[in-house]
């Protein structure tokens, strides 16, 4: 028997599966590391994929 296999998740148009990031503040705090913020893509909220759109069997495209 035949099992049916889910398909992969899509890749985020939009950050290209790189959904994070960390950017630097520019300066330092008082131990000498450098202040850094994480930005999350906010299409697929920091995931890198969104999920494969389900279409009806029979219907067109």
């Amino acid at each position: 028997m035949t099992h049916r296999t889910t398909p992969p998740p899509r890749i985020c148009p939009n950050c290209d599966g790189f959904a994070s990031a960390a950017i630097t503040l520019g300066n330092r705090d008082r131990h000498g590391h450098l202040r850094t913020i994480t930005a999350h893509c906010p299409t697929c909220h920091g995931l890198g994929t969104v999920p494969a759109r389900h279409t009806e069997a029979g219907a067109r495209a």
